[in-house]
């Protein structure tokens, strides 16, 4: 097995088992990070609120409720591939960002923080083991995969704070895909946010969860241009990890129990809303989208 399937010139074939052309093609495999290590990590503005305001991590509440996340992806005919857990490793729950899935197999990514930089060697073994093709791996520096979304087909957007992920690395990724004959959008953003899924999500076809208090006007604006509908969230429901959520495809959509209006509003849309519990998680930096990877979608 290769460890790069990428063609320099692009017109690198699309996979035929595994593969995304876009974040609400119907999921079919999906990684998930493991809960067993799991803990709290300061190093995040999330993290660093949940200390401040004296919440207490619960182990065995946080893995009740990522059971119920995966009786989810159960319920939704999702099969659920989970990582082996490797001590040392107390954000390997978030398999968002040590990969990311494109029509052409993965990206392996890299990780900024030191006690995360691990997850690439269990990410590359399960591609490995898995017999999936590896599109590339990045070289130029740290990114993750938070910040990253396959919108629709032809249509990629890399987000970027000079922190989690650094704009040569954005970059990078950028010229691949533009090789390959796709628009990719690079977007700056404040560190604060921690990656692009604090601030947008995709629900379903042409339509997006976004705090427009956070990002740019021009930013959705450009959304809008793609023909992507916005449904907004307040900055304070962002900061709850209001926008992480996961298309399943088929008008079902995968949102955090917490982000109750948002619900709402994906009901009013016609979409079937799975809504677990898992704010003890969320607490920690991340939610149902940061755990994890999708593998296989429906082409769109």
């Amino acid at each position: 097995m290769q460890l790069r399937n990428r063609l320099e010139a692009g017109g690198t074939p699309i996979l035929n088992r595994w593969g995304v052309d876009s974040e609400y093609g119907v999921l079919r495999d999906v990684l998930v990070g493991p809960i067993d290590n799991f803990r709290w990590t300061p190093g995040n503005a999330v993290a660093q609120r949940t200390e401040r305001v004296g919440l207490k991590f619960d182990f065995q509440a946080a893995r009740k409720q990522y059971g119920e996340m995966l009786d989810v992806y159960r319920q939704a005919g999702v099969n659920a591939h989970i990582l082996p857990a490797e001590d040392g490793l107390p954000y390997q729950i978030f398999a968002r960002d040590s990969s990311v899935m494109t029509p052409w197999g993965p990206i392996v990514m890299q990780l900024q923080k030191p006690y995360r930089r691990g997850e690439i060697a269990s990410v590359l073994r399960f591609y490995l083991e898995a017999g999936i093709p590896i599109y590339d791996i990045v070289t130029a520096g740290n990114v993750e995969g938070g910040d990253f979304m396959v919108l629709k087909p032809g249509v990629a957007v890399c987000g970027f704070s000079g922190e989690r992920s650094i704009e040569p690395a954005v970059n990078q990724i950028k010229g691949w895909f533009e090789a390959e004959g796709w628009e990719f959008r690079s977007y700056a953003f404040d560190s604060h946010f921690l990656h692009l899924d604090v601030q947008m999500g995709m629900l379903a076809e042409n339509l997006a969860v976004v705090c427009t208090e956070a990002v740019e006007p021009e930013f959705v604006a450009w959304l809008k241009s793609r023909g992507i509908r916005v449904i907004d969230v307040s900055y304070g429901d962002a900061m709850e990890m209001g926008t992480n959520v996961v298309a399943l495809g088929g008008e079902r959509v995968l949102v955090p129990s917490t982000s109750k209006k948002l619900a709402q509003a994906c009901r009013a849309e016609g979409l079937t809303v799975y809504d677990p519990d898992v704010s003890m998680i969320a607490a920690g930096g991340g939610a149902v989208h940061c755990m994890c990877q999708a593998l296989r979608r429906d082409p769109a």
